[in-house]
């Protein structure tokens, strides 16, 4: 076992010896009705602050759709900033407010199991959020499909390699280890890539999804493989991020390098040219989706699945590739992600200019 699985039960050993009595004395359950669903706190665990979705799209878009599904009810909104032991903290610590569902993306899969047990002890719903928690069945999970969004990317790269008739073979970002839906991304990932024809030169595990450990990572290819690094396939927009920063640290040039998030930053990097692609999954999709989860759990009712992943009534949700060729539709056109006031800041004009996007 390493020092983190240690730390992190430990962390829910003594949050399990805090609740067990206050467990034993609940009666209520998270499918009550009447005055408690509409003055229900709700909890929204999110994992760390490298992406910076969580603190701009996922935590206000949750909110606002409790606001408008329940307007007596409150979100206790925690970000656990990639550290699992903390994660544990805040659940033992918003189970002591009483709430009366969880909504957790994890930080480590595997540690969470013991969050759903705690939560589920006390007759607190759970809800997977994004990442799923294969140890434990959570009462419901939301996410668009992970392992679709891996063979998406890594197929988009095949396929504009091939076109390309680029020589060399691939380097593989994958996300944390600890992460159950990195794995689904790296599954993903390897179906395209394994089979494409072109090798797979090496892969790496980025320990907390932190860019900076996979542009160290990157930077000592680049050292290794020098001009065989035809493309990179980095499992979301920070890696690949990363990446591209690591080509232009070696001042070298920059292959096709994927990504997934569709953040703000990927967008500019996809204009300039410098990032290949990235993955639409429009936030506010899956956050209204786990709120009406949420608070259909709370009230006692059971939310519709369309798939069951590691035993679990899930809702999952079919995300869209984006290239150069649609940004200006999927990310900037009507109901998109992001404004073109947005990405096209005077360092991107050129290229939002020579797309089309005004």
């Amino acid at each position: 076992m390493t020092k983190l699985s240690l730390r992190t039960a430990a962390a829910a050993a003594a949050a399990l010896a805090v609740l067990a009595p206050a467990a034993a004395c609940s009666s209520k359950s998270a499918g009550s009705t009447g005055g408690d669903a509409k003055n229900a706190k709700i909890a929204f665990l999110m994992p760390d602050i490298a992406s910076t979705r969580y603190e701009l799209y996922d935590a206000p878009l949750f909110k606002a759709k409790m606001k408008q599904l329940c307007g007596g009810c409150s979100v206790l909104y925690q970000n656990a900033g990639a550290d699992a032991s903390k994660q544990q903290q805040q659940a033992s610590s918003v189970l002591a407010q009483g709430v009366k569902a969880i909504v957790i993306d994890p930080v480590d899969s595997a540690a969470a199991a013991s969050i759903v047990r705690m939560a589920q002890s006390r007759k607190v719903a759970v809800i997977a959020y994004d990442r799923p928690i294969p140890a434990a069945k959570a009462d419901f999970y939301v996410s668009f499909d992970n392992e679709k969004i891996g063979a998406m990317i890594g197929q988009s790269l095949v396929d504009h390699l091939k076109q390309a008739k680029a020589k060399g073979g691939i380097l593989e970002v994958n996300g944390s280890p600890t992460d159950a839906a990195a794995n689904l991304i790296k599954k993903g990932i390897h179906s395209a890539v394994d089979p494409s024809g072109f090798k797979l030169l090496a892969e790496y595990d980025t320990p907390g999804w932190e860019p900076a450990k996979a542009q160290d990572w990157v930077s000592g290819q680049i050292s290794k493989f020098g001009g065989q690094i035809a493309g990179v396939v980095a499992a979301n927009d920070g890696t690949g991020g990363a990446s591209v920063a690591a080509f232009k640290a070696a001042g070298k040039p920059v292959p096709p390098v994927t990504g997934n998030d569709a953040e703000l930053a990927a967008a500019q990097r996809i204009v300039n040219g410098d990032q290949y692609n990235t993955i639409s999954k429009p936030i506010k999709i899956v956050a209204e989706a786990a709120a009406e989860a949420a608070y259909e759990l709370v009230k006692g009712d059971e939310p519709k699945p369309n798939a069951t992943l590691f035993n679990t009534p899930s809702q999952l949700f079919t995300p869209t590739v984006v290239t150069k060729d649609n940004i200006a539709t999927v990310l900037l056109g009507p109901g998109g992600a992001l404004k073109a006031s947005q990405v096209c800041t005077a360092e991107y004009a050129a290229g939002c200019t020579q797309l089309g996007i005004k």
